[in-house]
């Protein structure tokens, strides 16, 4: 039976909201990388991400390292674990080492702590003290003066992603960070929003946030590029997350100190 126009529309209408959405994710990426952030390419950022582990940098962060390089930052990886649940440590560092590339990160920007105290594991919260020092260490030998890392719901509800939040809010509310320094926090969402990928847009442009960053169609792409790096995580289910979710497309992100000082959060 040949369908009728109605038919024939509804078919059509999925393709044309995504449409819509691509062009408006292209038309807000630029300001969203640089107003949104209070970065421009005047500013002197020196931006540092802190992750808990290897791919955490393209399977959450990929829109902000690569908005915050177009927009003129200098950007370095701080990675507190060498991510060695499965005894696949040193692969892991080559792995990030080669994804940070593609991101705009150059290898000699990359630092990998492997501590025995900072296990890769997601019922093992870190201690808050050690964490902090080590950060605040790094931050003071590099001059950094933006820091981007997990809100208290740490995406996934993981305890190492907790704790690094746990960290940044104790070095912002001893007031232990250099002087100027912010520090932006990645918004966690609930399920659903998560796996939406850019039919997110709308809301995450309507709701409240201090930044947003958003990808382009081709940027989208580059940042998969980078997850490939990522050989050996590379399991069905991290494929499936790479097609789905909104973080590998969109970051919402929060400065510290508009954000309410406890270890609550969305989690999974």
């Amino acid at each position: 039976m040949a369908a009728g126009p109605w038919g024939w529309g509804l078919a059509v209408l999925p393709l044309l909201l995504l449409a819509v959405l691509r062009c408006a994710a292209r038309r807000l990426r630029t300001r969203s990388a640089a107003e949104s952030a209070g970065v421009s390419r005047d500013d002197d950022v020196s931006a540092l991400l802190v992750t808990a582990h290897p791919d955490d940098e393209v399977m959450f962060f990929a829109p902000t390292l690569l908005c915050l390089g177009r927009a003129g930052a200098r950007l370095a990886v701080l990675c507190c674990s060498a991510g060695n649940y499965y005894n696949q440590g040193e692969i892991r560092k080559k792995e990030l080492e080669q994804s940070c590339r593609l991101l705009g990160v150059p290898t000699s920007s990359v630092t990998v702590i492997d501590h025995r105290d900072l296990p890769d594991n997601p019922s093992v919260e870190w201690d808050t003290q050690l964490l902090a020092s080590f950060v605040l260490k790094h931050i003071e030998a590099n001059n950094i003066n933006l820091v981007v890392t997990f809100d208290a719901g740490g995406v996934s509800g993981h305890a190492n992603h907790i704790s690094l939040y746990t960290a940044l809010r104790y070095l912002h509310s001893e007031r232990k960070l250099p002087e100027g320094c912010r520090v932006l926090v990645l918004e966690s969402v609930n399920l659903l929003r998560k796996y939406i990928s850019i039919l997110d847009v709308p809301l995450s442009c309507l709701l409240p946030r201090d930044v947003l960053f958003i990808l382009t169609e081709e940027e989208t792409q580059q940042a998969r590029r980078a997850m490939q790096c990522h050989h050996s995580q590379l399991l069905w289910f991290r494929r499936i997350y790479m097609l789905f979710s909104r973080y590998v497309v969109i970051n919402s992100l929060h400065l510290l100190e508009k954000t309410t000082l406890t270890t609550q959060g969305v989690k999974e």
